[in-house]
């Protein structure tokens, strides 16, 4: 009864803004303060990179984001009265379903952005497993537009389940590499909360592409005025918003980060010296309170069939069988996503090793470059035009490249600053490596959408990084075929003949420490369609139903090929100039140097 009220809704929600979006001809999203609504918008992108249907789609996830809110407020105002007592001091009986609540509040409120129109939850919803809610985005432009439309980032949105349990980055002296830290490049250490998870949380609210705040000052402002302030309060302490903030501080806080207003200045909001570290203060409890709730049975759930499987309590189909054995030896998959046993690479071995854990979190939590190719869908290669606050995110253009892991440790253009300086001198190994992100819930759609995989019904979604890969298929299909069918061109250029993404896969867009243990597995087209299927045992829902996971409104998308899904839209890369000297000319520099 929910999801048909909720579809009748959207019907007819989506009319009406379409009619407003026609007769005026600027797109104003419900609750969009003055800064963000009356702007012009900011399209420097040329025909086909933003989808048609960009405007509905974002009204449609913000009313999803406002009723799973509404859901939480519920929650919160049918907790018990708490008992805070004992040494330490702890919230009796209630203290953690009030901290996990806090968080949900938190990641679900669009005031959270200057424009009050831009939540965390805009481009995390949970029946995608927490990554990005809009099929047409996920198509075309990859990075999900962020407070002001439409500035965008370089990144698909990294999914919230499991993330938690990523340990503090820290280099192996032994093995030379990097485990640990949230997000793609693991700009989240943890180094000071301990927390990578929360660090993380802290990114996007001040990040310029994203919910885009000029200063991290800006959360605690908002949050003081938030309808849950008083369960701030009862969770972290009477006094927390004891924070003198300047007269200013409201018209400051409506203006996105970037403009041109602050001079580059990241702490505009002038209060006193120690009103500031209040506020950072409250930041770091922000912080620690989404991590809570990701950490919650409502995010990282373990409900999976694989776990049902774990338990004795469900039979693996023969396919889903098969897929894990090949997980688990021939395709190689192991090796970096851990499933708790050994991967047996030799002819004729058996693993016949026992599960090292109940709770196979399918990471080595390290980081790797795989040779993903350039997508030149990306929308951030196209915003090299100021727009109108004065800021420009990506003045390199196509001159741009992603070395991941590798620009954070020179703390780089579109990473953020590395907290430990004995890290750098380890750039040129680890250029191109990206975070090995868990394959648990990497296959969950909303419960009317069944599968990523056309010809569907299906969930459009993008893997990887950058987006390039639209099914599951193609991304095992490309681990077992990326040498077998390489050639020396862009994307949109493969020759006449072959088909991109099945007999042809263009160059990486970082040649650098690729990741040789995968590119010629062998496969054949079942044994590859097998590993998809125990891949879509990962997702969370099969004991127990996944939290929000039937609040999606959209439509599913149907037809075509798994093989070949998203290459309608391909488009040529263009002739790509040298990587930018502020990107790979930091010392210690790329070696070999990159094109």
């Amino acid at each position: 009864m929910r999801q048909a009220r909720l579809i009748a809704l959207a019907v007819v929600l989506v009319v009406i803004v379409t009619a407003i979006f026609i007769s005026a001809h600027l797109f104003r999203g419900h609750r969009e303060g003055p800064a963000a609504g009356s702007a012009p918008l900011y399209d420097p992108y040329p025909p086909g990179i933003l989808p048609s249907d960009l405007n509905a789609e974002i009204i449609r996830v913000q009313r999803e984001v406002d009723f799973i809110e509404d859901q939480a407020f519920a929650r919160w105002k049918a907790l018990g009265q708490p008992i805070l007592t004992g040494q330490p001091p702890v919230l009796q009986n209630t203290g953690t379903e009030a901290t996990e609540t806090l968080g949900e509040l938190m990641l679900y409120d669009t005031k959270i952005s200057p424009g009050k129109n831009e939540a965390c939850a805009s481009c995390h919803m949970p029946y995608s497993g927490f990554g990005g809610p809009i099929p047409s985005v996920n198509l075309t432009m990859i990075a999900f537009p962020g407070t002001v439309h439409f500035r965008a980032g370089k990144r698909t949105p990294q999914r919230h389940p499991y993330a938690p349990f990523f340990p503090v980055l820290q280099y192996n002296q032994v093995q030379g590499l990097f485990f640990g830290g949230n997000f793609w490049d693991s700009r989240a250490t943890g180094y000071r909360l301990r927390i990578p998870d929360g660090e993380q949380a802290q990114g996007p609210p001040v990040d310029t592409q994203e919910m885009g705040f000029p200063d991290a000052a800006c959360i605690a402002f908002r949050l003081s005025q938030a309808a849950y302030r008083p369960l701030f309060e009862e969770v972290w302490g009477e006094g927390s918003f004891d924070i003198k903030f300047p007269r200013e501080t409201e018209r400051i806080c409506s203006t996105p980060g970037g403009a041109a207003v602050f001079g580059g200045s990241t702490t505009p909001v002038p209060p006193g010296a120690a009103d500031r570290t209040r506020a950072n203060t409250v930041y770091d409890h922000w912080a620690q309170s989404i991590d809570s709730f990701e950490q919650s049975v409502q995010v990282t759930a373990f409900s999976s069939k694989f776990d049902a499987f774990l338990a004795g309590k469900y039979t693996l189909t023969p396919d889903e069988m098969a897929g894990f054995r090949l997980f688990n030896g021939k395709g190689n998959c192991n090796s970096c996503h851990l499933a708790g046993r050994g991967t047996p690479l030799k002819s004729g071995q058996t693993d016949t090793s026992a599960a090292a854990q109940v709770n196979h979190l399918f990471t080595c939590f390290g980081s790797a470059n795989e040779g993903v190719p350039l997508n030149p869908r990306d929308a951030f290669y196209y915003q090299t035009k100021p727009d109108s606050h004065g800021f420009i995110a990506n003045p390199y253009g196509f001159g741009y490249r992603d070395l991941g892991l590798g620009t954070f440790l020179r703390s780089g253009f579109g990473s953020g600053p590395s907290p430990n300086l004995s890290w750098k001198q380890y750039a040129p190994t680890v250029d191109g490596q990206m975070q090995v992100s868990t394959l648990r819930d990497v296959a969950m759609t909303p419960v009317q959408c069944p599968t990523t995989e056309a010809p569907g019904p299906y969930f459009q979604k993008g893997f990887f990084h950058n987006g390039y890969f639209k099914s599951l298929k193609q991304v095992v299909h490309f681990y077992n075929t990326r040498d077998k069918y390489a050639y020396p061109v862009t994307s949109g250029h493969c020759p006449k003949g072959t088909t991109e993404k099945v007999d042809c896969w263009p160059m990486p867009e970082v040649r650098n420490n690729i990741d040789m243990t995968s590119g010629n597995l062998g496969l054949t087209d079942q044994e590859e369609n097998q590993i998809v299927a125990f891949l879509q045992t990962l997702s969370d829902g099969f004991t127990k139903p996944y939290a929000n996971s039937d609040t999606y409104t959209g439509a599913c998308m149907r037809g075509g090929s798994a093989a070949t899904q998203g290459n309608e839209l391909l488009i040529p890369a263009p002739q790509l100039p040298p990587c930018a000297s502020a990107i790979c000319g930091v010392a210690p520099v790329p070696n070999p140097p990159i094109p």
